[in-house]
């Protein structure tokens, strides 16, 4: 029996070790097998399968699996303005990305993601860090592709009490944290750490770690770092009613060594000192809650619907109260897109003080006009009056974003999105053409495929 079972468990390739162990786990609850009689068939139908794996795929037996995944992006982008100092502008772009994932024994796994990037207006070297979007333009050029991940990474722990898994390279961000702390598309490098501790059936403890590099200075020891560290409680408290809060704390050395000319000069808002580096330190405290409730149904959507409230604030100790060295954010979410037949509708206010954060990790989509540019925002000994009047993403911003998307298909979703802001602060008076509106209008229609 036990020979049979295994054999029909090999020669299915397709079925995954998840189903596998159902089937005996189902065996066993029957009576069919005892739990010893289970464990060897467990360990007979994993030799198995992965020498069938690896005759059939040409892999290395230690090969468990491999997952090719990816997506791409459509948009069209407008950005117009209250200020007739600004010329509205239209563009479109896309973003494509395509990764692997190489599953081997003993819960190792190494992976890489490639991704579009917009090389022509980053000259410092490699393309935006918060963003794989590439512009249409430049008479149909070839577009560049990069490395937008490659990592290693080991958990020596998962089962129903837990897991924990470490990370090396250039990883998904390990933190759970809102675009008002870090942009979607930022990548960060270095270590990262997570795991996460069942409490009971209704309540999951998780710890998030991370050093990542921000910087490798040749004759210098002062290397700016980033180190983080993030605690956070999920809670389902019925079958529609669930929960999640945290709280967080990162820290970035080195401030002083994050000049302009060192690093990619994306977006913008920090006092900056005369070489252009951020002129207080970094090192807020993050909080975040949010609840979740699922109603039996709603019109034109497939499955339960949830909404979902919630929100985040920041304190950065490192500045003065005087520096806006605060930020927070509060929202509603309608539905969850991404499936087939459902839609999404989601409204969020956000204040972003200019020295909460680093302006180089928040949103790059969330920005506002300034008539004058910002301080030492193209380097060294600029002043304000140096810059050019523009739209500018980062820090110092606050406005209202509301989003609806809708999913036709698993594989297709559509969405609108659309920012009204503006600066919180207009310290630049004396220059004489910062009179007038900072208010901004930014729309993006999206079309996006997945595979």
């Amino acid at each position: 029996m036990l020979t049979g079972a295994g054999a029909l468990l090999a020669s299915t390739s397709t079925a995954s070790a998840q189903s596998a162990d159902a089937l005996i786990d189902k065996l066993v609850e029957k009576g069919v097998l005892n739990v010893k009689e289970a464990n060897e068939l467990r360990e007979d139908a994993d030799k198995n399968f992965t020498q069938a794996y690896s005759v059939k795929s040409g892999m290395p037996e230690w090969v468990n699996s491999l997952k090719l995944n990816g997506d791409f992006r459509g948009r069209f982008e407008g950005f117009y303005a209250d200020n007739p100092a600004f010329v509205d502008r239209n563009r479109w772009r896309y973003r494509l990305r395509f990764g692997v994932t190489a599953s081997l024994l003993d819960g190792f796994e190494v992976g890489f993601r490639l991704g579009s990037g917009d090389i022509d207006s980053y000259p410092l070297g490699g393309t935006d860090p918060i963003s794989n979007n590439q512009t249409l333009q430049n008479n149909a050029s070839k577009k560049g592709i990069f490395l937008d991940l490659a990592y290693g990474k080991y958990t020596p722990w998962n089962n129903q009490n837990g897991s924990a898994a470490f990370t090396f390279g250039k990883m998904e961000n390990p933190f759970v944290f809102s675009d008002m702390v870090f942009d979607a598309d930022y990548t960060p490098e270095g270590f990262g750490a997570q795991a996460a501790f069942n409490l009971s059936d209704q309540h999951v403890l998780k710890l998030n770690g991370g050093a990542f590099v921000l910087d490798e200075i040749g004759g210098s020891t002062k290397d700016p770092y980033l180190f983080g560290l993030q605690l956070r409680e999920d809670a389902a408290w019925t079958k529609k009613l669930t929960s999640s809060v945290g709280i967080a704390i990162l820290d970035i050395t080195s401030e002083e060594t994050l000049a302009n000319p060192n690093v990619p000069n994306i977006n913008v808002g920090n006092t900056r000192s005369a070489n252009g580096a951020p002129t207080y330190n970094l090192n807020p405290i993050v909080a975040d809650a949010s609840l979740t409730y699922s109603l039996d149904s709603a019109p034109l959507y497939t499955g339960a619907f949830p909404i979902r409230v919630g929100g985040d604030f920041m304190y950065n100790g490192g500045a003065p109260d005087s520096a806006d060295n605060h930020a927070w954010s509060a929202g509603v979410t309608f539905g969850k897109a991404g499936k087939r037949k459902t839609w999404e509708l989601a409204y969020t206010y956000k204040w972003l003080g200019a020295n909460a954060w680093w302006e180089e990790l928040t949103d790059s989509d969330f920005g506002a006009y300034w008539k004058s540019g910002p301080p030492n925002s193209v380097g060294a000994n600029a002043t304000a009056a140096a810059v050019a009047p523009g739209y500018y993403a980062g820090t110092d911003v606050r406005g209202h974003i509301v989003k609806f998307s809708y999913s036709p298909y698993d594989f297709l979703t559509l969405s609108a999105k659309w920012f009204y802001t503006d600066l919180v602060s207009d310290s630049f008076t004396s220059v004489p053409n910062r009179q007038g509106s900072t208010t901004m209008n930014r729309i993006q229609v999206d079309a996006t495929l997945k595979f």
